[in-house]
């Protein structure tokens, strides 16, 4: 039983934690902290949370656990602000989705990796943001990943653990380099490619046809592109070397198929599409192929 939550940003991840530890009879006091009154007043009306601070040195007072569900760019100045502020046992983890800049965050900001910050990154979320998109179930059969470090006390990754089992999701543990390359690669080179391609289509002289045309491949490929610009802007900046690679490497991808596109290489083009399918299947629906 958690006696007080700190949340952190109050919006899909922040809310949709609370939420859940609250539905799981988990915590006794939620305190929401943010720059949006309005928000943080609704995160009240809903139950998300008791009651809320704007100051983050003031929310993590008394806290037990704090849950930081920012953009990356401002978790560093989070950290900073908790200095002087948290209980001598508090636990601190995260749901940032770069995993190296975070861990670097917390050792500038403290000068020393906290032995209670367990880094985290729950691998859920919808394009919408704010604390009325949240919802419960949000972490049912998702899969969060722990990249604790040496200097980690496993005493709060069990407890970071436990509270993510509440949530519904499924906890795995991995390096914060491997995490960082394995999301670039999953996650943050898909989000790319969905605003290139709307981004690219939107400078077109037709763009008002083209886009009053869209199908639905076209509306679910580019679903993701909605998502919060600052949250994708951070991530680039925080995952730079590791995504840069990819898109590059994906850039020369295209190159190949615009060739053999513009050449007519009819089974080379036919190679790669099978490929790709039976290559889904196999690892993304879990249906063994048969081709």
């Amino acid at each position: 039983m958690i006696k007080r939550l700190a949340v952190i940003g109050v919006g899909l991840i922040g809310g949709s934690y609370a939420r859940a530890l609250r539905a799981a009879g988990q915590v006794e006091e939620i305190i929401g902290c943010g720059r949006s009154r309005e928000n943080l007043e609704r995160a009240v009306e809903l139950g998300v949370i008791d009651t809320y601070r704007h100051d983050i040195g003031e929310a993590v007072e008394g806290a037990d656990l704090v849950f930081l569900a920012v953009p990356l760019g401002a978790i560093r100045a989070a950290f900073e602000a908790m200095q002087g502020h948290l209980a001598e046992n508090a636990i601190i983890t995260d749901a940032g989705s770069v995993k190296g800049s975070v861990i670097r965050d917390c050792e500038e900001a403290f000068g020393c990796m906290l032995p209670n910050f367990v880094p985290g990154h729950p691998i859920a979320g919808t394009e919408q943001n704010g604390v009325e998109a949240s919802f419960a179930e949000l972490y049912q059969n998702r899969r969060v990943i722990l990249t604790p470090v040496c200097q980690t006390n496993e005493s709060a990754i069990a407890v970071v653990h436990a509270t993510w089992r509440y949530c519904g999701a499924e906890v795995t543990r991995m390096f914060a380099v491997d995490h960082d390359r394995i999301l670039a690669a999953t996650s943050h080179l898909p989000h790319m490619l969905a605003y290139a391609l709307v981004d690219m289509l939107a400078r077109m002289d037709d763009k008002e046809e083209v886009f009053r045309y869209a199908a639905g491949g076209f509306r679910d490929f580019t679903r993701i592109a909605s998502s919060n610009p600052v949250m994708w802007r951070d991530i680039c900046v925080a995952n730079k070397d590791q995504l840069a690679t990819l898109v590059e490497d994906f850039a020369t991808e295209l190159q190949l198929l615009a060739t053999a596109i513009r050449a007519g290489e009819q089974q080379q083009l036919e190679q790669i599409f099978e490929n790709a399918r039976n290559t889904r299947e196999r690892f993304v629906d879990g249906v063994k192929s048969s081709g």
